[in-house]
């Protein structure tokens, strides 16, 4: 349509047109003159607007999932944020309760030795100084850590401090081919050497040859002379194996340590030795054997073997037929009695020639 003088004053008569029956409508209310006219053109256009409406939904559904994929995207990446973040809180809160258990248990040891510990954690395992089963912990000079101070967590000894820094602390452990702690046998007076023997058990030289020990039986340290390197009643392990080839000399055990040396967090340096020595007395109770129960079967000669109520069932009936038997046997005897009568009778009766 060209741009002309007609053409501009029929769109503006339209324009007058259009507003004059929008206001006519809203004016009319639901009395609208134009109401029939909507209905006839909604009757015309409506199967119209409905096609093009199922031709134009996938297209606009397919933009607005593009549009929207990106906000998908992103609510899954936070969710996923969110989610890793919720695991290392719950792992962190484990091994917070773990190392919560290792202390408490650390701190009963020491409390029944009366050994002054500072605690410490370990912080890198691994050789240091040619040594070939050390451990670094955080603990120093700072901190009152000296050499030669004795090493132990809540099982038992760890080891021994063999260098000292600010900060940190170098640590032989007690499996170590190079470490040799003095022991004591519980409930008696027998001393030895106990060795590190690497992954293998404690290896431990008893100073009496002929000393009456047996598997089972579990060792303390002995101490030290001024309590270095070794404070005295620190549970060093149980025994597994006794030598029977051992020397007159000495005799030789396998000890099996209470510390697990490649699980090693929490620990603690004795920097107050105690005032007595505890003996025994920081070893664990030990664990008493479950009796196992045992059951006695008795059997008589000649009973029934499927069961005692069987056999008093077969015991009557024996009874009743030695009864029946015997009853038999009575009335057999009595007819026998009663013919040889009869026929006594008969002869007496017959007359004389």
């Amino acid at each position: 349509m060209r741009d002309t003088k007609e053409s501009r004053l029929l769109l503006v008569l339209l324009i007058a047109i259009a507003f004059a029956l929008i206001t006519v409508d809203i004016r009319g209310g639901e009395d609208s003159p134009v109401d029939g006219a909507r209905q006839a053109a909604a009757d015309v256009f409506g199967p119209i607007e409905n096609g093009v409406s199922s031709a134009v939904d996938p297209v606009g559904n397919a933009v607005s999932a593009v549009r929207d994929s990106g906000d998908r995207h992103d609510r899954l990446t936070r969710l996923e944020t969110e989610n890793a973040a919720l695991k290392a809180k719950l792992g962190s809160d484990e091994r917070g309760r773990s190392r919560l258990k290792q202390f408490d248990k650390m701190l009963g040891l020491a409390g029944a030795g009366q050994y002054g510990i500072k605690g410490a954690q370990v912080i890198a395992i691994g050789a240091a100084q040619g040594f070939s089963w050390t451990i670094t912990i955080d603990a120093g000079a700072n901190d009152g850590v000296k050499r030669d101070m004795t090493v132990l967590n809540g099982d038992g000894l760890v080891g021994r401090v063999t260098t000292v820094g600010p900060n940190t602390a170098t640590v032989l452990l007690a499996n170590d081919p190079d470490f040799t702690v003095g022991t004591r046998m519980e409930s008696g007076d027998e001393l030895g050497f106990a060795a590190g023997q690497g992954n293998r058990p404690l290896r431990v030289e008893l100073l009496n040859g002929k000393a009456d020990v047996k598997k089972g039986d579990r060792l303390v340290t002995f101490g030290s002379q001024a309590d270095k390197p070794f404070v005295p009643g620190v549970p060093v392990g149980t025994i597994t194996r006794v030598d029977p080839n051992g020397g007159d000399l000495t005799r030789i055990l396998d000890v099996t340590p209470f510390v697990s040396f490649t699980k090693l967090d929490i620990v603690g340096v004795v920097v107050q030795a105690p005032a007595k020595d505890p003996r025994d007395t920081v070893l664990p109770e030990k664990k008493q054997p479950k009796p196992t129960p045992t059951v006695t079967v008795t059997v008589t000669p000649g009973a029934d073997p499927e069961g005692p109520a069987r056999n008093d069932e077969a015991g009557q009936g024996d009874a009743t037929g030695q009864n029946d038997t015997a009853g038999q046997n009575d009335t057999a005897g009595q007819d026998q009695a009663t013919g040889q009568n009869d026929q006594t009778e008969q002869q007496n009766e017959q007359p004389e020639p």
